[in-house]
């Protein structure tokens, strides 16, 4: 009986060892970056180069240069404080 528990045990030690003979190793890879900007990783991506994420970097406010779009915004009438109070009253319910 014991004769069997040790081939049993024997099997299962060697089958361990086997295992770890064949483990994957893996190692450190040196970074390809020669500076701290992420920019250099990769030229010409990110989302300064991205003509879709352009309006994101706006600074100034936009100022329509359409003929017809400055008409139409010099064509609305001003609301006064009371007005827009009513307005939002109004909204609000």
């Amino acid at each position: 009986m014991s004769n069997l528990i040790n081939k049993i045990k024997s099997k299962a030690t060697s089958s361990n060892q086997d295992s770890n003979s064949e483990e994957q190793s893996f190692s450190i890879q040196p970074h390809p970056a020669k500076t701290n900007d992420p920019a250099d990783l990769q030229p010409g991506s990110g989302l300064n180069n991205n003509e879709q994420m352009a309006p994101f970097h706006a600074r100034d406010p936009h100022v329509p240069t359409d003929p017809q779009v400055r008409e139409a915004l010099n064509k609305q009438e001003v609301k006064g404080r009371d007005e827009l109070r009513a307005r939002q009253e109004e909204l609000n319910r």
